[in-house]
């Protein structure tokens, strides 16, 4: 896990000077500070902020990991890594939710947008308590 958080801690270093970087040297340049490229940079190390953040308060609360290690055999990390769901409709249904509030969104239609973002609400709520409801429910 150490070594994810330092990953992460890198990228947001890069990514802060690469933008500080671009937003000069487009502002130099005739045209003006090239505002898409900037703000996508700027958030793209924040995000990587966050990740390493939330891997960081992770790692605190778990033991340490075979990645820490250097004499670490591939074998150490052979076992069950997580529960993966491969017959849940629920990612499908997030998607049409998604598909449905973007196209709300590109012709501005409120209506669309608002059917879209409820139904964009109720699926992943659906998805997150899918195994919370008892077997009878399925």
């Amino acid at each position: 896990m150490n070594a994810t958080v330092r990953i992460f801690d890198g990228l947001v270093v890069f990514l802060a000077f690469l933008a500080i970087a671009y937003t000069y040297l487009t502002g130099t340049s005739r045209t003006g500070i090239e505002w898409v490229g900037s703000t996508a940079l700027v958030l793209s190390a924040g995000l990587c902020l966050l990740i390493g953040g939330y891997l960081r308060f992770v790692a605190r609360r778990i033991n340490t990991l075979p990645e820490d290690y250097e004499e670490a055999e591939i074998s150490d990390g052979a076992g069950e890594l997580g529960f993966f769901s491969p017959h849940s409709f629920w990612p499908f249904f997030i998607a049409f939710s998604i598909l449905i509030v973007g196209f709300g969104a590109a012709f501005w239609n409120w209506w669309v947008l608002l059917g879209g973002a409820v139904a964009l609400i109720i699926t992943a709520c659906a998805l997150v308590f899918e195994y919370h409801w008892g077997q009878e429910k399925h």
